[in-house]
């Protein structure tokens, strides 16, 4: 499970970080990302992690959220909140599946104590996992969140067999493209929708939320994100083209 990272964004508690931290290591897990943790390093951090000083000693930090996703091929967004806009939704024991199944770097993210994750930064997220709670009180601590998430990761590895090894080396030719070739992909996209006026900057509406969410659900691996700017980059030539005959 070397290739699973761990995402908390902003997170206000020191003890939820180690308490995280402790979740992690009971369940084989060592990568953990922490985006603008108001207060990091801790004591109470590393007293919640009851011994997982080494994961919290290795801890990597991050400014801005996109940074902490820029080298991850597939990353899963947890949220208890419904969106208005409908978002492709995994149990945790599915989401596990498509971590597993993924040979490149995974993330799974953990949004805000009190408000989760933003409508912007799930348009990274490939897939939303929600844990099936209580309906009338969903809300589930943090530490809690990632301790569950943990423990399916954790059934999965076991669970594994020689028999799947064939199915996972096929898997690893085809690497999901990468955060940030998808957001260079997204600006060119936007980009050239701007230059065939298709896409008015003045009203955008939800078009570019809704293409993220397109391609993202088609988890696009780099040569098809090699083709699609290709196709893009001729689009915009013939644009040019065009312009310069009238």
């Amino acid at each position: 499970m070397e290739n699973i990272q761990i995402v908390l964004v902003e997170t206000t508690h020191p003890g939820n970080i180690g308490a995280a931290a402790r979740a992690m290591k009971t369940m084989g897990l060592s990568h953990l990302r922490l985006v603008q943790p108001k207060l990091f390093p801790c004591a109470e951090a590393t007293a919640r992690a009851a011994g997982a000083d080494d994961i919290l000693a290795n801890t990597q930090i991050f400014e801005s959220y996109e940074e902490s996703l820029r080298d991850c091929h597939l990353i899963l967004g947890t949220s208890a909140r419904h969106r208005s806009i409908a978002w492709p939704i995994l149990t945790p024991k599915a989401s596990v599946e498509k971590a597993f199944s993924c040979p490149g770097k995974v993330a799974i993210v953990f949004g805000r104590e009190s408000s989760g994750l933003t409508n912007q930064e799930l348009e990274l997220c490939h897939y939303l996992v929600q844990i099936p709670t209580k309906t009338t009180f969903s809300s589930l601590n943090v530490a809690s969140a990632v301790q569950i998430l943990a423990y399916e990761l954790r059934c999965a590895d076991l669970a594994k067999s020689p028999a799947t090894l064939p199915e996972r080396v096929e898997i690893a030719k085809s690497v999901p493209a990468s955060a940030e070739e998808m957001a260079l992909f997204y600006q060119h996209l936007e980009q050239t929708l701007i230059d065939i006026d298709f896409l008015d900057p003045k009203k955008p509406r939800r078009l570019m939320r809704r293409l993220h969410r397109l391609f993202n659900r088609v988890q696009l691996i780099d040569s098809e994100v090699s083709i699609l700017r290709g196709i893009l980059t001729a689009a915009q030539t013939q644009c040019e083209k065009r312009m310069d005959y009238e």
